[in-house]
């Protein structure tokens, strides 16, 4: 386990990768407890970012939904597939199962934190970037493309009745032949 998060004690439960809850104050108001201090003083901290994030979108912060989001969300925009979090998971000591992964990255996708990005019939992938743009796809991996960088102007009419909803491009690569 890394010294730069030590493990943390959240209502009696230990969270291995979590940073630790530091006081903000070495004054206790009348009824508090001095080492939790109120809940404006703890913007900025990552795991009440995250738990603020979970909440702010309607979602309850559980134990699992908080590990999963840690992991998911605290080193920037990337794609993952659910066995890749698990993966992930299992290397940082949270045990959780591939099921409730999947439960998860669902509800964190219906929830609008994450886009599902499907690549073929046997292959998922979750973005942490919610943002409109498209993708390469190389050897398994997603890169991303702006959204500006892909010309969709001349798009064929819906049938009558329908608009489009959305259009998600991924473009499929691979290695140009030798000159």
């Amino acid at each position: 386990m890394s010294d730069m998060f030590p493990p943390a004690t959240v209502r009696g439960l230990m969270i291995g990768f979590f940073p630790p809850m530091v006081k903000t104050s070495s004054r206790s108001r009348r009824g508090e407890n001095p080492a939790k201090p109120p809940l404006g003083e703890l913007a900025g901290c990552p795991f009440h970012d995250l738990r603020m994030k979970l909440t702010t979108a309607g979602l309850r912060p559980t134990r699992q939904r908080i590990s999963l989001g840690w992991l998911l969300f605290s080193k920037g925009f990337r794609h993952l597939t659910a066995e890749n979090l698990q993966d992930e998971a299992q290397a940082s000591k949270v045990s959780i199962s591939l099921a409730t992964i999947y439960n998860s990255l669902h509800q964190f996708t219906d929830a609008g934190l994450l886009r599902e990005i499907a690549v073929d019939g046997t292959r998922t992938f979750f973005d942490t970037n919610t943002a409109r743009h498209h993708h390469f796809l190389l050897d398994g991996v997603l890169i991303d493309i702006p959204e500006v960088a892909v010309d969709l102007s001349h798009l064929p009419l819906p049938p009558t009745g329908k608009r489009i909803a959305e259009i998600e491009v991924v473009v499929r690569l691979r290695d140009a032949p030798a000159p």
